[in-house]
């Protein structure tokens, strides 16, 4: 792998409103966030070419509506394939958070996150998209 050096034009008020946001976000330089943003639209792109990925979903529900908790196992182990790991935190007396680690095809990933966040009780759902890291230096 080789470092390539490359030369950036930009109206100075954007350049200036780009620093301020890099710094804001604790970059040491604008080629660390410039790679960042480089990364983020391939990862994108990734995912709109419906290409293998990985990502999480993120869900809250109250585990004491009927049967909620059996639908969403019931709809996990339909989608076996695709779930890596889960985890499961006890935010209150009520409310549950699921983290869903999930690998396949981002058409796959989709679908099984807005199953998961259709089902009455769902109170919020996420679906974290990233990349398996082949296709991104």
């Amino acid at each position: 792998m080789g470092l390539v050096r490359f030369g950036v034009s930009l109206d100075k008020e954007l350049l200036e409103k780009f620093d301020r946001l890099i710094e804001r976000k604790n970059y040491t330089n604008r080629s660390e966030a410039f790679r960042d943003l480089i990364r983020k639209e391939l990862v994108k792109k990734e995912w709109e070419e419906d290409a293998d990925v990985v990502g999480t979903i993120t869900i809250v529900y109250d585990h004491h509506q009927r049967e909620l908790v059996n639908k969403l196992m019931d709809i996990q182990h339909d989608h076996g394939k695709n779930i890596i790991s889960t985890q499961h935190i006890h935010i209150d007396h009520h409310n549950c958070m699921e983290i869903i680690a999930i690998r396949g095809s981002a058409r796959e990933a989709q679908r099984l996150a807005d199953t998961l966040k259709a089902v009455r009780g769902v109170k919020h759902a996420t679906l974290g998209m990233s990349s398996t890291g082949r296709c991104i230096v």
